[in-house]
């Protein structure tokens, strides 16, 4: 039986967003993204606020948090080991040919 979506509503910063998730084990990170946008948006905004719009300050957020997102994803980078490792699969068959 297919399971069915959720509809929660999150505050991200000043606003109320109702969101429709289709996987009920995502609401944590659903929850934990808004958070980290309002702390973040709300960082900048304290700086910014009056100086840049609300639109730049929101761009400002998504850039840091995009920047966190792809450090994360090249820390994750598992080519090299993949690398190695074909390299001493292949070194060991041809010694034991």
């Amino acid at each position: 039986m297919a399971e069915e979506s959720l509809n929660i509503r999150l505050h991200v910063y000043d606003e109320d967003i109702a969101m429709k998730l289709h996987n009920r084990d995502d609401e944590v990170y659903y929850r934990n993204a808004a958070k980290l946008i309002t702390e973040r948006y709300g960082a900048y905004a304290q700086v910014y606020k009056g100086r840049k719009s609300d639109h730049t300050i929101g761009l400002m957020t998504l850039i840091e948090i995009a920047l966190r997102y792809e450090k994360e994803l090249d820390k994750n980078d598992t080519a090299p080991y993949d690398n190695i490792l074909r390299q001493l699969t292949s070194e060991i068959e041809d010694a034991l040919k």
